[in-house]
């Protein structure tokens, strides 16, 4: 049954806060990036990663992709952690479930044949399949606690960032943002 997801015992590059647009709806939280992924991007994100003790990250080799991700937090015991991540790319589309009770990172491909356009099929997602997902994820007291009006009120803001992400983002710029090496801040 579980033969379609890829498990990584790394947690997922995270989100670049410069390159992302957030949007809250109660306890949960909604980032929309365009990310450019290479394997220079993610060489780069260990590196930084690794300089703020902030862990270990997912597969590292034989990336070149790019495309909208759209990341999903949920705020529990005053700390927001991303639970669900939609990277709608344009060569390998998936989404992420991440346990952190578990340190698990389970990856699954969105079939754009039958799934249809993979950023549509993600914010049709995150209306309307949330709490089952975060549930599925192992966020069952956040998905407890999900406003689905306070969603559905934030999905027309979401949804017009990521199309914007997509047709308009700066890919140039961004790749290089995502190359940069930051200082430590320890």
């Amino acid at each position: 049954m579980g033969d379609h997801i890829t498990r990584y015992d790394r947690m997922p590059i995270p989100a670049q806060d410069a390159n992302t647009e957030y949007f809250e709806a109660g306890v949960i939280k909604i980032g929309v990036e365009y990310r450019v992924l290479t394997d220079a991007v993610a060489a780069v994100a260990r590196l930084n990663l690794m300089a703020s003790s902030g862990g270990e990250t997912g597969k590292l080799t034989e990336l070149d992709d790019c495309g909208v991700s759209l990341h999903v937090h949920g705020l529990a015991d005053g700390e927001s952690l991303e639970y669900l991540r939609f990277d709608c790319f344009q060569e390998e589309p998936h989404y992420h479930y991440v346990g952190w009770s578990r340190k698990t990172n389970e990856l699954l491909h969105i079939d754009p044949v039958s799934d249809g356009d993979p950023l549509t099929w993600a914010l049709e997602r995150i209306r309307t399949r949330l709490p089952q997902m975060l549930e599925r994820a192992g966020a069952s007291n956040v998905a407890a606690m999900v406003d689905l009006r306070a969603i559905e009120a934030i999905m027309p803001k979401v949804t017009e960032a990521a199309f914007r992400a997509r047709y308009h983002a700066d890919k140039t710029a961004i790749k290089a943002l995502a190359e940069t090496v930051r200082a430590s801040t320890n």
